[in-house]
């Protein structure tokens, strides 16, 4: 995944701009990096590979290398950024979140006409925001040129631009399937992915922009450059897992979108509303999975408890490794049993979705081996059914590695993704048998899935408005 941050200001704000960026750390592992632009030494830059420590250990440093009274940073799970670029529309720094799908051809295609050439990487591959900048470049104009290369792209991006002026130029994917929120006060204007993050260092909210918006800000002013179009997709995702608690997306805040999910699961749990349910404790499988269980825990008026606690201040989120070893090994080392609340207990867990399912496996087993009597689970989302093709979050290089498609191949070989619908749905006869057969694999006593219908009420926005491609197919 990834996330940008900056700001435009009348004096300098590099401090807030550190800590702006620091708060997206969530959203990624690989990459952090800053650009700053100061009336007398021009634009600056400066990366670091964050794989093995904290974006904020890596630019601790960074108010005694670079000043700015405008600078942009991001974290990234993909490409070094952001880079600095020289072309016709003048010198300017670029990040940019979100996947290009065809870049191959899009390189292909620049190359062919332009007798120019891209800086490669390993395997040839060319970071992102180079080849989004050749795109707009081909252009007269910043907006003309972002709609261009918009437009071209088979995927998502979201794109951040500072200028050899000082200026920003923010823009939404043409979509709206991640956030830009813009925020403001007396010095002058903010952008980010996660609104709370220039909250926290004295800006407040203006508004999101809209689906493929573009605005140039300044310290005095923000200007319109693209209105915004009238189709918007957000990732329904954003709630139920990558988001950040604290953020309010289109409005609705993440953590109560995730009581008011947990509550929705419980009303419609048919252990629960047997009146034979004898769990003795719900749970959350944190961290994200937490607040699920909370509002699950509330209405059904189960008591809540933390029956295993993750170690987080050395250990970086376990989904964001490369390796698949990697990360069983990270989320393995991260859990910490609290025995007393395990022991000859009959446990409801919530998970935020069950995507793989390989460190699932291993909670489960280390449930068990700590005396757990039996292990009831619960995914906050429906059955992840298919690879996102719109985001760099959690993808899979063959929908194979997903756990529902594999357990489908299992029972009725590829026949059966003809009826992943079914399979979605508890109430049919595949999607009895899916949940039968994940409960025999990972020894749950029981499963069962939010269905997308409630995962949308949650959410509250109409579902033309949302993206749930991963759960069913429509994007």
């Amino acid at each position: 995944m990834g996330g940008f941050f900056g700001i435009t200001s009348k004096s300098d704000c590099m401090a807030e701009v550190f800590f702006g960026v620091d708060y997206h750390s969530h959203l990624g592992t690989r990459y952090g990096g800053m650009a700053a632009w100061d009336s007398e030494q021009g634009l600056q830059r400066e990366i670091h590979n964050i794989g093995n420590s904290p974006f904020r250990t890596k630019f601790e440093n960074i108010l005694d290398e670079m000043r700015g009274t405008s600078a942009i940073g991001c974290i990234s799970d993909s490409d070094p950024q952001p880079l600095l670029i020289r072309s016709n529309l003048g010198t300017y720094a670029i990040c940019i979140t979100g996947i290009i799908n065809n870049a191959s051809e899009l390189i292909d295609q620049y190359l062919s006409f332009s007798g120019g050439h891209f800086d490669a990487m390993g395997g040839g591959r060319v970071n992102s925001n180079e080849l989004v900048a050749a795109l707009i470049n081909q252009k007269s104009t910043f907006a003309e040129g972002i709609k261009f290369a918009q437009k071209q792209i088979d995927g998502t991006a979201s794109i951040l631009i500072l200028t050899s002026e000082g200026k920003l130029i923010a823009a939404r994917d043409c979509s709206g399937r991640l956030p830009v929120h813009i925020g403001r006060n007396d010095e002058g204007y903010a952008v980010s992915f996660e609104s709370f993050a220039y909250q926290k260092v004295g800006y407040e909210d203006v508004r999101e922009l809209g689906p493929g918006e573009v605005v140039e800000l300044s310290p005095t002013k923000m200007t319109v450059l693209a209105p915004a179009g009238k189709h918007k997709k957000i990732c329904a995702f954003l709630w139920s897992y990558y988001g950040y608690p604290n953020s309010d997306y289109e409005g609705i805040n993440v953590e109560a979108m995730r009581y008011r999910n947990g509550a929705i699961m419980a009303k419609n749990d048919e252990l629960i509303q047997s009146g034979n349910c004898n769990i003795d404790y719900v749970g959350g499988v944190p961290d994200s999975g937490t607040p699920h269980a909370i509002g699950f825990s509330n209405e059904s008026h189960l008591p809540f408890a933390r029956a295993f606690i993750k170690y987080t201040p050395t250990w970086a989120r376990s989904f964001m490794p490369t390796s698949q070893k990697e990360r069983n090994n990270v989320a393995k080392m991260k859990q910490i049993p609290v025995k007393e609340l395990i022991r000859d207990k009959d446990l409801l867990f919530v998970d935020d979705s069950i995507v793989r399912g390989t460190q699932l496996k291993e909670t489960v087993e280390f449930l068990y081996e700590n005396g757990a009597k039996s292990v009831h689970m619960r995914s906050a989302c429906p059955p992840i059914m298919y690879s996102c093709k719109y985001l760099n979050f959690s993808r899979a290089n063959s929908e194979m590695e997903l756990l529902a498609r594999r357990i489908i191949m299992e029972l009725e070989s590829e026949e059966g993704f003809e009826h992943l619908e079914e399979y979605s749905d508890s109430k049919t006869e595949r999607g009895q048998n899916l949940r039968k057969a994940i409960c025999e694999k990972f020894n749950f006593t029981s499963l069962e899935f939010q269905s997308l219908e409630g995962v949308i009420e949650a959410i509250g926005l109409d579902p033309c408005e949302l993206c749930t491609y991963c759960w069913n197919g429509k994007g």
